[in-house]
């Protein structure tokens, strides 16, 4: 950076979604450069006049150590980012195969979201892990820029704070309050600096209590830039993002409305995600039950079935000291069915189980053995 230009006092407070969408969006056709100053974005839009675009490339040239551009999306880039979430979030063998087919066959990337976006479960996963590879990608750039910088998404300060913050930049003498933030901001900036940073881990120990987290959307405050160029004014790219989800990685459209409204042809209206997705995975679970019930008929049982008589309680008829049966059915029991097949078991027998065999008519007697007895002879005497 030149001498001529102020020098912050803090580290400078960037939006990650802002960035997080430049980084995909950035092509051979698009160009995205970071103040190192201030840290806004530039975006060099083709559709400007000549002559603008000929004062910006001046400004560029110019004042080189200043902007610093941000790095292109090559396809076999995009293409990785996409197999690898297949690889590691998709569980379904199906929508696996479809996707690496959709992958390796031509306009990858818009046919990916277009059938990401008709799978709400999957859009979810997806959303959450090209965030958390693009936060560690756009960190390691910053990190080799040598730029000192805060993510506006993770701060605790409060919108008057921040605001205060940009706007007494470039100045020494602040109030306390703003002194104490300050503190805050350098304690801050030294974590996107550590290892943790681009390998984060799940922290050891016991887990906390389950307790219901309230989310609070951001507010992010107003843009203060006090340095840019009347020649770059024009270029600045500061859209409206506070979350991944308007992010759509998409290198044809713009915004998430357009994408939506291109998808088949036709107009989307945006439903809930969680309700679509817990509807979605009910009609998986009833696809799945009709699965179930139609294995009896793949095994043919209802054959077997229609074998067997309907059982009916016997009637009973007091006859005075006993009792009789008037209409006794004969029970088919599946334990008498496969007794004659079935080793029995060792052991003492159950009450009334196989009494017949011990009764004690068929027990064998055993018999008082006769024996002859053994007769002495007597010696004649000479």
């Amino acid at each position: 950076m030149q001498a001529r230009y102020p020098e912050p006092k803090n580290p400078l407070i960037l939006r990650y979604h802002r960035l997080m969408d430049a980084f995909a969006k950035s092509d051979d056709e698009r160009d995205f450069y970071l103040d190192k100053c201030e840290g806004f974005l530039l975006y060099v839009d083709l559709d400007k006049n000549s002559e603008e675009l000929s004062l910006l490339d001046k400004e560029l040239k110019d004042n080189a150590t200043r902007y610093c551009l941000i790095p292109k999306m090559a396809f076999f880039e995009v293409k990785k980012l996409m197999e690898g979430f297949v690889h590691e979030k998709v569980y379904d063998i199906d929508t696996k195969e479809k996707l690496l087919d959709i992958i390796g066959a031509k306009e990858a990337r818009e046919n990916f979201l277009e059938f990401i976006y008709d799978h709400l479960v999957e859009l979810e996963k997806w959303q959450q892990y090209y965030q958390e590879r693009f936060r560690i990608r756009i960190i390691e750039w910053l990190r080799l820029q040598n730029i000192l910088f805060v993510f506006e998404e993770d701060l605790d300060l409060t919108r008057n704070v921040v605001e205060k913050l940009k706007t007494s930049l470039f100045e020494s003498k602040v109030s306390k309050d703003i002194a104490m933030a300050r503190e805050t901001l350098f304690t801050k900036a030294k974590i996107y600096y550590s290892n943790e940073a681009l390998n984060p881990r799940p922290k050891r120990g016991r887990p906390p209590k389950q307790i219901v987290k309230i989310e609070i959307e951001p507010q992010f405050t107003t843009d203060i830039y006090t340095t840019v160029s009347p020649s770059a004014r024009i270029f600045l790219y500061i859209p409206d993002i506070t979350n991944a989800s308007s992010v759509t990685f998409s290198a044809k459209f713009e915004t998430e409305e357009a994408l939506l409204a291109s998808l088949r042809g036709s107009a989307r209206v945006r439903v809930d995600e969680k309700l679509e997705a817990l509807s979605q995975r009910l009609e998986s679970l009833r696809h799945l039950s009709d699965k179930l019930q139609g294995i009896n008929k793949g095994y043919g049982l209802e054959k077997y079935q229609s074998s067997f008589q309907p059982f009916s309680r016997p009637k009973f008829a007091d006859t005075g000291k006993s009792v009789s049966l008037t209409s006794p059915v004969k029970e088919v029991k599946v334990e008498a069915a496969i007794s004659g097949v079935l080793p029995r078991k060792r052991g003492r027998p159950r009450k009334g189980e196989g009494a017949a065999e011990f009764a004690p008519q068929h027990r064998k007697r055993f018999g008082i053995k006769k024996v002859t007895p053994i007769k002495r002879i007597k010696k004649k005497e000479n």
